[in-house]
């Protein structure tokens, strides 16, 4: 059974730092593409960071510079570590399973999210 597991969000103000995990358990995550997604109060999901199974990572614009995704092939866990947080990076951060693209109709698997509040 495949299962996504996020953690590590929480408060903090502008300017701060914050750690996700993501555990996966069903699947080897090392031999497929992770990504995390978010979602702000009536906003789309929208997809930030990536991790392909060689390690290139892909960041959408607005989180460039400040997160970065990474990997722990024998946890089986992702990570982003957000760096640099602002009140627009409020939102329900969710890791997911996705094939190659980052898009919300390309994801096989959802976590449940981890809520981060920034202020």
């Amino acid at each position: 059974q495949v299962q996504l597991v996020e953690s590590g969000g929480g408060s903090v103000q502008a300017g701060e730092s914050l750690r996700l995990s993501c555990v996966a358990s069903g699947f080897t995550s090392s031999s497929v593409y992770m990504a995390w997604f978010r979602q702000a109060p009536g906003k789309e999901r929208e997809g930030v960071a990536a991790i392909a199974t060689i390690g290139r990572t892909y960041y959408a614009d607005s989180v460039q510079g400040r997160f970065t995704a990474s990997r722990d092939n024998a946890q089986n866990t992702v990570y982003l570590q957000m760096n640099s947080l602002k009140p627009d990076d409020t939102a329900v951060y969710s890791c997911a399973r996705v094939r190659g693209v980052v898009a919300v109709g390309f994801v096989d698997y959802w976590g449940p999210g981890t809520q981060v509040t920034v202020s």
